[in-house]
């Protein structure tokens, strides 16, 4: 591992390699945590990887509080009750260990804790978030502990509006964590569909990140080098979840896929965010399941964008193939074609059909779409990935 051990500052520092974890008291000192409230979520809660980074922070004496009551899509209610564990326990700065659900409500803690303003006040619509009191958000540290939503290296939180079933986005500068320890040995025990649901997710990210409209050269390179990182690592890190190496590239794809996606998401995010919502689905897996449809109804504005693609990771057939390669990545690691494969008994009338095409062209995701996704377009995107057709 020692030739994958490295320290970065773009877009934050990041402590990367096996066994950094133990850094984890350092890294509080850094960013002038004391006191820190560490947010995990339940299933996490009850496992030895937790216990034993307590156990770090018990052996340096460092005070903590610890808040495991998060949705795996974490609702304004989980919030809540995580903001009133902060102030009761009087903390200064949060540790976000976990997957997705649990850094991005993290985040939200640390930024909501101090403000005056109802949450909704702050989502990322326009310069909504210069709302906010800056001053009273706190340091985050983040530890991630599986490798998809990169929400270690990202400045904003995913949250549900419960009364809405609305997926909405919370942004600011300062919830970027100031300092990320990505120690892939803590994302060994991954079972396997979240390791492929998180793993698609990265790629989610890095491929509509890389479709998206407008110049942004930087964020295409790293886009693109995260996609063959996953199309390499994730089958290795699926079959074998003890594969370090594997593991650690998919971290890396992970971070790569949040910080490429500053450019830019599109339709596979606008129809998975009202799946989740409504049926509650894990949602990388159900970006996985929309992938195909969306890549197949955005052709005509990124044919070639994707053979570009296809030579580097070192698929033949331009767009054809990279489609196919799509197909047999998602059947190595079982992700259902459709999504009644994905929801049992989905049984979806015109009217929630109708609900969910509305949710996705307000969705913030939907304006980094290669093509306009009318509503016309996600109803025909939602109904080919009901059917299976493509």
């Amino acid at each position: 591992m020692t030739n994958l051990v490295s320290k970065w500052n773009y877009p934050t520092t990041v402590l990367f390699g096996g066994g950094r974890v133990a850094e984890l008291p350092a890294a509080l000192k850094t960013t002038g945590i004391s006191n820190p409230l560490f947010v995990t979520d339940p299933g996490l809660a009850k496992l030895p990887v937790v216990a034993s980074t307590l156990k770090i922070l018990d052996d340096a004496d460092v005070p903590y509080g610890v808040f495991s009551d998060v949705k795996p899509n974490p609702v304004e209610s989980n919030l809540a009750a995580g903001i009133d564990v902060f102030r009761q326990g009087k903390h200064d700065g949060v540790i976000a260990f976990g997957g997705g659900s649990a850094l991005d409500l993290g985040k939200l803690i640390a930024f909501q804790a101090g403000q005056t303003r109802p949450l909704w006040d702050f989502e990322d619509i326009g310069d909504w978030w210069t709302r906010a009191d800056a001053s009273k958000i706190v340091p985050i540290v983040a530890v991630p502990t599986t490798a998809g939503t990169g929400s270690e290296v990202g400045r904003a939180g995913v949250i549900t509006h419960e009364a809405s079933h609305t997926k909405k986005v919370i942004f600011h500068p300062k919830m970027l964590p100031g300092i990320v320890i990505a120690d892939p040995e803590l994302t060994t025990g991954m079972p396997a569909f979240i390791t492929a649901g998180t793993g698609m997710d990265a790629l989610a990210h890095c491929l509509e990140a890389y479709c998206a409209p407008g110049y942004h050269p930087m964020a295409d390179g790293i886009a693109v080098e995260g996609m063959r990182l996953v199309f390499e690592n994730l089958p290795k890190a699926f079959a074998n979840g003890n594969d370090l190496v594997a593991r650690a590239h998919m971290m890396s794809a992970a971070a790569m896929g949040a910080t490429a996606f500053q450019k830019g998401l599109g339709a596979i995010h606008s129809l998975s965010h009202p799946i989740g919502a409504l049926y509650d689905t894990h949602h990388g897996m159900t970006n996985a399941v929309f992938m195909p449809y969306v890549l197949a109804f955005n052709r005509a504005a990124i044919e070639d964008r994707i053979a570009r693609v296809a030579r580097y990771v070192g698929i033949e057939g331009g767009f054809d193939g990279f489609g196919k390669a799509i197909l047999k990545l998602r059947e190595e690691l079982g992700v259902p074609h459709t999504l009644p494969g994905l929801v049992k008994g989905l049984d979806m009338d015109d009217e929630r059909k109708q609900l969910i095409a509305d949710m996705a062209v307000v969705d913030p995701t939907a304006g980094g779409n290669p093509v306009e996704l009318t509503k016309s377009a996600a109803l025909t995107i939602l109904q080919n990935a009901i059917d299976g057709r493509l």
